[in-house]
Order: structure tokens, then sequence, then C-alpha cells
């Protein structure tokens, strides 16, 4: 009798202890996807504050450039330097509207966009009529237009001083958002430690029991599997936050790569411009020589030369509008394969191709996604030995991602260099621009899209590119 009321009170301690780590594990896993949840929905925010801040130094950008057109057509008096003023008034009408919308839950913002606005059409008003009254009074500048461009240049002073007050707010804003996502990953770290420590007491509950009742070390065995594969599952959502937020910090070193190449275009561009005008000018009123002449072409090429390079470090860096069609990822690379088709052949590179049966289609621009893959190909070519090298081009489905593994067996990248991979002019090559790769990350981050790398000296480089099905 007291064998059948002790085995009875054993199987109830058992249960009850079971019962117990059972209800401990579905708390955690549900504050685990709480913070998930929370993390996620910060990372949204951080990604929304980037956007109000680029496109509001956009709009700040082009009315600048209106004005760099406004004055070179003053001093040349060539209409050809009123195109890109017409094409920003077009631009800045665009971006008003998307930062407007992507602030329509913040008053003080508004408001700030609401002056701006004001100023911004009250400063085009005034460069129609100093134009108007530049081109009918025989291109002279005279005191009238003097006080107009006078104006003009306080109401620019002010549209940057709010300007940059509202990226003062969102930079508040962004430092508030990540703190509260470092938090949010804080807490699932919290978590993740606590269910390890929960299934270590479960594993050490089960062997004791297993001594007493074979039937309660089954029982036991079957939960302590349950929970470490629930444990496995925490372990990798908490891996993909990781994976997601250093991706996050690529897009913010990203954009703040960005921002530095357009302050550098706006405070580089200006001298040159003067320059150029400058150096057109002497050619129009000295009689020089020969050798004087040449050398004015020189600084023009030059000067010419210093702004292509701008304008290719802010397109490597530049959000751009889409065209885009849905297509199968396996013909994208088959036809970005054809335009290396005279690389390939000439270096003698194997090519194999692991396709998924997955016939989901993506949405990309065709075109811009096919410079993106032909970068990350050339590269990988050129890193191979010639007549040795393997190319492996590879896609998988994972749930509603599409991800490209490109492989090679070239020499390989060393850590240091690996971590500077996307930065803009770095380059390992000789002769290359170090372009090509910030370029195609930009590429894939405007289409929603991921990029990382992984490398080991003399085994070769992967790539993976992450993209969403539709």
């Amino acid at each position: 009798m007291r064998k059948a009321i002790k085995k009875i009170a054993s199987d109830l301690k058992i249960r009850m202890g079971y019962l117990v780590a059972f209800f401990l594990l579905l708390v955690s896993y549900l504050l685990t996807l709480y913070a998930n949840l929370g993390f996620l929905k910060e990372s949204n925010m951080v990604n929304h504050t980037h956007r109000v801040m680029i496109n509001t130094e956009y709009l700040l950008s082009s009315l600048k450039d209106a004005e760099s057109a406004f004055r070179g057509y003053i001093v040349v008096k060539d209409s050809v330097f009123l195109k890109p003023y017409y094409q920003s008034r077009a631009l800045t009408d665009s971006l008003f509207n998307e930062v407007k919308s992507e602030t329509s839950d913040n008053s003080s913002q508004q408001q700030r966009l609401n002056t701006i606005h004001q100023m911004i059409q009250k400063k085009y008003q005034i460069f129609d009529a100093a134009l108007i009254h530049y081109s009918t009074h025989n291109f002279e500048i005279n005191d009238s237009l003097k006080i107009q461009t006078y104006f003009g240049h306080t109401i620019m002073m002010r549209v940057n001083s709010i300007g940059k007050e509202i990226e003062n707010q969102e930079e508040r804003l962004l430092q508030l958002r990540k703190d509260q996502m470092n938090q949010q990953y804080n807490i699932m770290n919290n978590i993740v430690m606590a269910s390890l420590l929960l299934a270590f007491l479960l594993v050490v509950y089960g062997f004791f029991t297993y001594s007493k009742e074979n039937n309660a070390r089954r029982k036991a065995d079957a939960q302590v599997n349950e929970y470490q594969q629930q444990l496995r599952q925490r372990i990798t959502e908490l891996d993909t936050a990781n994976k997601e937020l250093v991706q996050m910090r690529g897009m913010e070193k990203f954009a703040a790569t960005g921002r530095i190449a357009r302050t550098i275009a706006h405070e580089v561009r200006n001298p040159l411009t003067n320059i150029n005008l400058a150096t057109d000018q002497l050619k129009m009123d000295v009689n020089g020589t020969e050798e004087g002449l040449n050398m004015l072409d020189m600084i023009h090429r030059n000067s010419n030369r210093i702004n292509q390079l701008i304008t290719d470090l802010l397109n490597s860096t530049k959000t751009t509008e889409l065209n885009a069609e849905k297509m199968s990822i396996g013909e994208l690379l088959d036809e970005t394969l054809e335009l290396a088709n005279d690389r390939i052949e000439l270096s003698n590179v194997q090519v194999i191709k692991s396709y998924s049966q997955d016939t989901r289609k993506i949405l990309v621009d065709k075109e811009k996604m096919k410079i993106a893959f032909l970068n990350i190909i050339v590269n990988a070519i050129e890193a191979m030995e010639t007549g040795k090298g393997i190319l492996i081009l590879k896609t998988e489905s994972d749930k509603d991602k599409c991800v490209v593994i490109i492989a090679d067996n070239g020499k390989g990248i060393d850590d240091e260099s690996l971590s500077k991979l996307f930065e803009p002019y770095f380059t390992n090559k000789s002769g290359g621009t170090g372009l090509g790769l910030t370029n195609t990350q930009n590429i894939i981050f405007t289409h929603n899209g991921q990029i990382s790398a992984d490398s080991k000296i003399g085994a070769g480089t992967t790539f993976i590119v992450t993209l969403d099905y539709l």
C-alpha cells in the first residue's frame, strides 16, 4: 500500500515538474516571439528614419543644383545651363511629396516641411522673375537683379536652416530607435539564456527520474527532445535577428557613405564649375600661345575627369527608380553569363550551374540586376587562375526568399579587405575604380534585398544575394 502511494506521489511529482517546465518554456517562447516582433518593428522604423533623412538631403541638394544652374546661366549667358534648373524644379516637387508622406505621423516635421515648401516656391518665383528680367534687359546685371538674388540667398539660408532642423530631429529619432532596437536585442539574448538554463535543468531532472520509473524516463526523453528542438528554433531565430542587425548596420553605413558623397559632390562641383567657366572665358578673351591653350585644355579635361569621378560615386550610392518586371532567377543569371561569356572563354573558366526547381518569379529591374551580378561574376573570374577556375552559380528557396550563391575557387580575400569590400574606392585590383561592388550593393538594397560575402585565403570567395519572391 505504501509503495503504491509512493509511486502515485512520485508520478504526480514528475507530471507536475514537466507541466511547470512546459509552462515556463511556453512563456519563454511567447516572450521571444514578442521581443522578435518588437525588434522587427524598430528595424522598420530605423529604415523609415533613414529614408526621411536621405530624401530631405536630396531635396536640399536639388534646390542647390537649381541655384548653381541659375548662377551658371547668369555668368555664361548660355541657356544650356538652365537644363539642370528645370530638372531640379520637377525633382524638388517629387521629393517634397515623398518626404511629406513619410513624415505624416510627425506634426512638427510636417510644419517644418510646409514652411520649406513655401520658401522653395518663393525661391523659384524669384528665379523665374530674375530670369525674365535678365533676358529682357539685354543680360545686364542691375540693382534690381542683385536685390532679387540677395533675397533668394536669404531664403536659401532659411531653407537650409529648417532642413537642418528636420535632419537633427530625425537624427534624434534614429538614435532613440536604435537604442530601442538594442534593448529588444538584449531582451532576446536574456530570454535565450534563460531557455538554455531551463533546458539544462530539465536534462538533470530527467536523469534523476530515469532511475525511478522507466515510463517516466521515456516521457522525460521525449520532453527533453521537444525542448531541445524549441531551443534550436529560438537559437535560429536569434541568429536570424543577428544577421538582420548586421544587414541594418550595413545599410546605415551605406546611407552614411551616400550622405558624405553628396556633401563632397556639392562642395567640389561648385569650384569645378567656376574653374570651367574661367577656363572658357580665358580661351575667349586671351590670344595665347599654342602651349597656353594646351594648358587650358588640360585644366578643362582634368576638371571634367574629377566631375565624372564624383558622378560615378554619386551614382553608386544613389537610390534610383526601378523599371521592374517579373522573371525567373535562372533566366536572369543565364543572361548575365552571356554578357561575361568572352571573359569566361578567355580565362577557360568552368561554369557549374545548380538552379532550384522553384518556378516562382522575382520582381526586378532586369538591366540593373544584370549589372549587379555581372560585377560579382567578373570579380570572380579575375580572382581565379587561368585554366583552373571553377565558377559556381546556385539558387535556393528559403520560404518566400530567393537565395543566389555565386562562388569561385580563386585566391580569396583577407578579413580586413572583406570588411571593406563594399566601401567606395576600395579595391585590390590595379586599375580598378573600387565602385563596382558599391554599385552592386546599392542595386541589391534598392530591390529590398540583402548581400553578403564570405571568403578564405586560398579557398575562394562566396557571395550570397537574397531577394523576395512574388
